[in-house]
C-alpha cells in the first residue's frame, strides 16, 4: 500500500509509483513519502495542477505548493532524468510524457481523449518500460482505481493519513454501567475523587469523559490527567445555551475548559455541534480579541462558485448561511433590549465574530482568536494539520463535522482530516473529544437520521 514510511512486501523489490493529480491536491507532500521506492508524475499531472494554482483555496494552495517543490528538486536537472528525492532515504522521482503502451490505449477502450486517460496510458507505459519492477497507479479518485483494474493495472488509494478501523474511532465518552457508590457519592460532595476509585489497572485517556451509574444513581464526570483524578461535570449553560444531554454537557465543558486547547465535536445533522461550539465562544468573548467561524467551501456538484450568480459575496452565502442561523438562533434567547443580544450584534459589526469561508483564513494569525472550524470532515489531513500549527498564543480551536456526510470526491470516513485528529491526537492533555449520538434538532430529524 501507498504508505507513509512503507516498504515492499518482500523487503527486496523497488516499486515505482505513479501519482495521480487527486493525491496531490490531497496531499502536496505525498512524493515524499513512498521510502526507498521511485516515483513518476505524468506530465499531464502538472498540466492539470497548473490549472488550480491561481486561487485561495486549499487546491490551489496544494499546487503551488507541490510546483515549488519539484522546481527545489530538480535544480539544474532534467526532470526526464531520475532524481534524488531525498538523498540516499527516498527513492527518486521524474516527469513521464504521457505515451501510449504497445498493448492497449486507455483512450481507445475507453472511447475519450481526457486526462484521466492519458494518466492511465502513461502507467502503463511505465509498467512496459520496467518489467523487473512492480508499477502502481495511486489515485484518491475511486474510478480511475476501477479503470487502471479493468486493464490489469495495479492501483491502489493513497494510504497516508488514512485511519484504519474507522469503526472504532474514539469517542471521547465511556459510561460505566456499575460504578462504585462510593465515588459517585465523592463526587457530588467534593466535585472530585481519585481515579483508583473506578480504574484499578489502567488510567483513562487525558479529558476522556465519563458517565458513572449505579441504579438510580449517576453522575458525569471528565478525568484530569495531571492530578489523576475524576472531575465532576456539570450541565453548564454556555449563553442561555443549555445542554439537553450528557454528550452536550460534555461538550460545553470541553469547550469552557481553559487547560483544553484543541477540541474536535463529531455528530449526525442536529445534535447542537455547531450551536454548541458558537455558544461557548460567545461565553469566553473576553477572553479572546476576535471569534473566527469558518468552513470550507465545497461546491454543489463540485462545480466551481463561478458558475453561481453575483458578486463573490453572493455567491458566498448559501455556503455561510447555516453559520449565521445558529448565530441567529442564540441571538433570539434573548430579548432585543437584552444586552446580550446587542452585544452579539455590536461584535459582528465591530468584527469581533467573523463568519466566512476557511480560505480566507489562510495567512492570518490565529493569536488571541478562537477559532471554530465547521464541516472539518471536508479537510484533509494536511490542512487540518496547517491550521492547527498556526495557533499562536491564546488560541483555541474547534473542528466539528460528522465524518459519513463528506461532501469531496477524494475523501472518506477513514481519510478525512477530522477522522485523522480524533485519531492522532486522543490522549494529549491539550486536546478533548466528544461524540455527540443523540440528535436535539427536532423528532423529525432524528427519525430521518435513524431511519434513512
Amino acid at each position: 500500500m501507498a504508505k507513509k514510511g512503507s516498504s515492499s512486501a518482500s523487503g527486496k523489490v523497488k516499486k515505482i509509483f505513479v501519482l495521480d493529480t487527486s493525491v496531490i491536491i490531497y496531499d502536496h507532500t505525498a512524493i515524499r513519502n513512498f521510502k526507498e521506492h521511485d516515483v513518476v508524475i505524468p506530465i499531464t499531472v502538472l498540466e492539470e495542477l497548473d490549472q488550480f494554482k491561481k486561487g485561495n483555496d486549499t487546491k490551489n494552495f496544494a499546487a503551488r505548493e507541490f510546483s515549488r517543490y519539484l522546481d527545489k528538486l530538480s535544480g539544474n536537472h532534467s526532470l526526464q532524468n531520475w532524481t534524488p528525492i531525498n538523498g540516499k532515504t527516498h527513492g527518486n522521482f521524474k516527469i513521464e510524457f504521457a505515451q501510449k503502451a504497445k498493448a492497449l490505449d486507455a483512450e481507445f477502450v475507453f472511447g475519450e481523449r481526457k486526462a484521466d486517460h492519458k494518466i492511465l496510458n502513461c502507467a502503463m507505459k511505465v509498467a512496459e518500460e520496467h518489467p523487473d519492477k512492480k508499477v502502481v497507479l495511486i489515485s484518491k479518485d475511486i474510478n480511475l482505481r476501477l479503470k487502471a483494474k479493468a486493464l490489469n493495472m495495479a492501483a491502489e488509494d493513497y494510504e497516508t493519513g488514512k485511519i484504519k478501523h474507522v469503526d472504532e474511532l474514539y469517542t471521547g465518552i465511556t459510561t460505566i454501567e456499575k460504578a462504585p457508590i462510593h465515588a459517585i457519592d465523592e463526587l457530588y460532595q467534593k466535585n472530585e475523587v481519585d481515579v483508583s476509585s473506578t480504574h484499578k489497572k489502567h488510567a483513562p485517556m487525558a479529558n476522556h469523559f465519563f458517565v458513572l451509574k449505579n441504579g438510580q444513581k449517576s453522575v458525569l464526570a471528565a478525568y484530569e490527567q495531571e492530578n489523576k483524578t475524576l472531575r465532576r461535570v456539570n450541565k453548564t449553560m454556555a449563553f442561555n445555551v443549555v445542554p439537553k444531554n450528557a454528550e452536550q454537557a460534555f461538550a460545553i465543558d470541553a469547550i469552557l475548559n481553559p487547560n483544553v486547547k484543541l477540541v474536535s465535536i463529531q455528530g449526525v445533522a442536529g445534535t447542537g455541534k455547531t450551536l454548541l461550539s458558537i455558544a461557548g465562544a460567545l461565553e469566553q468573548r473576553r477572553n479572546f480579541h476576535q471569534i473566527y467561524i469558518a468552513r470550507p467551501i465545497v461546491p454543489l456538484s463540485n462545480k466551481d462558485i463561478g458558475y453561481l450568480p453575483g458578486d463573490i459575496k453572493s455567491k458566498l452565502n448559501p455556503y455561510m448561511e447555516p453559520l449565521w442561523d445558529n448565530l441567529k438562533f442564540i441571538k433570539s434567547l434573548f430579548g432585543e433590549k437584552e444586552k446580550e443580544y446587542k452585544q452579539i450584534e455590536e461584535m459582528v459589526e465591530k468584527e469581533k465574530i467573523i463568519v466566512c469561508p476557511l480560505a480566507y483564513i489562510r495567512g492570518r494569525s490565529l493569536s488571541n482568536v478562537f477559532f471554530i472550524v465547521d464541516e472539518a470532515q471536508n479537510l484533509t489531513p494536511h490542512e487540518v494539520k496547517t491550521i492547527i500549527t498556526r495557533a499562536g498564543e491564546n488560541t483555541k480551536i474547534i473542528f466539528t463535522g460528522d465524518i459519513y456526510q463528506i461532501d469531496t470526491p477524494y475523501l472518506d470516513a477513514q481519510s478525512n482530516g477530522l477522522s485523522y485528529i480524533i485519531d492522532k491526537i486522543k490522549d494529549n492533555k491539550l486536546y478533548a473529544h466528544v461524540t455527540l449520538q443523540k440528535g436535539e434538532r427536532s423528532e423529525l430529524a432524528n427519525l430521518a437520521n435513524e431511519l434513512l
